[in-house]
């Protein structure tokens, strides 16, 4: 069906209501209302406030007759995939109290490779590759610690 000049200005009176109540950036706003007066049909006028809620429903009954689906421009754009490295390195980075610390220094080369992959990738999880990291130093300290001990035990014990 085709819009009319009525359909139009509904349309730009729900942009602007949603623009008042924040829901809309400025930059945002200007391009739907431009796209709102270049519609040619209620179904386009209907893609432009698909995701904003519309009022009272009693003034607009032709654009409520046509499925609303959203389109991907006004989407928001999907989260990153997480980076399976930084998964991995806090996994292991979690069974070091579990292995009493064998897992740690797969933890920290895990962590390393993983925060370099997600710096050129942009991929998600550097808080994942970032907790392996910690976990995993902190095992392989452990370990250092518990080595220095029982080298000092065994050499004052000796001498």
């Amino acid at each position: 069906m085709l819009a009319s000049h009525a359909d139009r200005e509904r349309t730009v009176d729900v942009l602007r209501a949603g623009f008042a109540e924040g829901r809309l950036q400025q930059a945002e706003f200007d391009r739907r209302v431009t796209r709102a007066y270049e519609a040619r049909t209620v179904g386009e006028l209907t893609l432009v406030v698909a995701d904003l809620p519309q009022g009272p429903v009693t003034a607009q009954p032709a654009l409520q007759a046509y499925p609303v689906q959203v389109p991907r421009t006004f989407l928001p754009a999907p989260p990153p995939p997480t980076n399976g490295k930084a998964v991995g390195a806090m996994v292991c980075g979690v069974l070091t109290t579990m292995t009493m610390g064998i897992t740690g220094i797969p933890a920290v080369i895990l962590g390393h490779t993983a925060r370099a992959e997600i710096r050129r990738t942009g991929e998600g999880g550097d808080g994942f590759a970032l907790a392996g990291l910690i976990l995993g130093w902190l095992s392989v300290a452990g370990w250092a610690l518990f080595v220095m001990f029982l080298v000092l035990a065994s050499s004052s014990s000796s001498g």
